[in-house]
């Protein structure tokens, strides 16, 4: 069973007497730095010129070069690419840490797969709050939270665990629930989650049964409304209520037809499918077929996003949502 972690607002004195830079201003660092900044937290953002930056001095921050956010730093939480990271790390940021640091991570790529190694006397934590950079923000605004998973990793100091529970305080998550964890396990158990479910099965699933349908003579925007629109409406119930609640908010003939299918839907071969993606994650080979691939250009990356822009549903519902948007604003 997992731990929960617990802290209250007392946590901030963690970090509140020091200096802590986001470095990046994009998904998640835009919230990161807005939030520490609402929760009375020095913080200042280290980023490249260019949009993040932008946008950092258009959200009332004084954006520092990425060297000079780090050395006037404390705490520095690193909220780039997973890939480029290792290499703004060794060459703007870690010449410029000193003993007694910490370094925090938002996800734990770069420790999982030996990418980064922080020098000796430094902290190094995670605190990967569970929804992307809008999300966080959003729910710190009104009043919650986001979950997060924390971690320490090197404890140099004595005191790591005190300024991440700080850190997660002040981003808002510890206002909802953080549960311990490792690099290794968040890493991991993100990657899957992304490759087995979020990005990877779902979207595949809801391409498959469109193919299906329209392939048998169903109108395109039946499929569209049937295997993609109305795909809000469960996973909404999902995040609210969990599978036994979302089968009780659905109809009888749905509950009973989704039940039938399951297994015939996911069945052997989609399970072997997984296992052998958890082992391609936990070994190190996606992690090296990824770094490989961003070496080389990201030329099948590009491939794969021009497919999927090119899809038939995506044509689809873009009239339809554009439609649908036409019509509330009558």
């Amino acid at each position: 069973m997992a731990r929960m972690l617990e802290a209250n607002a007392d946590a901030l004195e963690a970090i509140r007497g020091k200096r802590v830079a986001v470095i990046g201003y994009g998904n998640q660092g835009h919230a990161h730095a807005l939030n520490l900044r609402d929760s009375g937290i020095d913080v200042c953002v280290g980023a490249r010129p260019g949009r993040g930056f932008d946008a950092a001095a258009a959200a009332g921050f004084h954006p520092l070069g990425i060297e000079a956010a780090a050395e006037c730093a404390d705490v520095v939480m690193l909220c780039t690419p997973d890939v480029p990271m290792r290499h703004l790390y060794r060459d703007q940021v870690a010449p410029y840490l000193r003993p007694g640091d910490t370094l925090l991570f938002a996800h734990g790529f770069n420790i999982r797969y030996g990418l980064i190694e922080a020098a000796e006397g430094i902290d190094v934590a995670l605190v990967s709050p569970k929804g992307p950079g809008a999300w966080l923000r959003r729910e710190f605004e009104s009043g919650k939270g986001l979950a997060a998973l924390v971690a320490v990793h090197t404890d140099a100091t004595g005191t790591a665990w005190n300024t991440a529970l700080g850190y997660a305080w002040g981003i808002g998550s510890a206002r909802v629930l953080m549960l311990e964890t490792t690099f290794a396990e968040e890493t991991e158990s993100d990657l899957f989650g992304e490759q087995a479910v979020l990005c990877g099965g779902i979207p595949g699933l809801i391409k498959a049964a469109y193919e299906t349908l329209v392939a048998e003579g169903f109108q395109p925007e039946v499929a569209y409304f049937e295997c993609l629109h109305e795909a809000k409406l469960i996973t909404d119930l999902l995040y609210e209520r969990g599978l036994a609640g979302m089968r009780a908010a659905i109809s009888d003939t749905a509950e009973w037809g989704g039940f039938a299918a399951e297994e015939r839907i996911v069945g052997r071969e989609t399970r072997a499918g997984m296992r052998d993606l958890l082992r391609e994650i936990r070994s190190g080979g996606f992690a090296r077929e990824w770094i490989a691939e961003d070496a080389a250009g990201r030329m099948e990356l590009q491939r794969y996003r021009d497919e999927e822009a090119a899809h038939p549903i995506d044509a689809v519902g873009k009239e339809l949502r554009q439609k649908m948007r036409l019509g509330q604003a009558r």
